[in-house]
């Protein structure tokens, strides 16, 4: 069985609520000079080989429900 990843990330432009309170909650502990922005990440089993075939019908699927493309941006990683 082969793995696929889609990262899933709000666009640079884009204001992220969650990624400014981690970075907030980092520099309360000590950590300092980090800037966290959150993405999500999906891994998907594949039965077989990964073929530009099933790229392409992943890539497809995360423009259609994994990733909001108005606002995130995604890449699709063979593993």
């Amino acid at each position: 069985m082969s793995r696929v990843v889609v990262n899933v990330m709000p666009k640079p432009e884009i204001l992220d609520p969650q990624g400014k309170a981690v970075t907030g909650a980092l520099q309360r502990l000590g950590f300092h000079g980090l800037s966290v922005r959150q993405g999500k990440r999906f891994e998907i089993e594949v039965d077989g080989e990964v073929t530009d075939e099933v790229l392409a019908e992943i890539r497809d699927a995360a423009e259609k429900l994994l990733a909001n493309t108005v606002i995130e941006s995604f890449e699709v990683v063979a593993e």
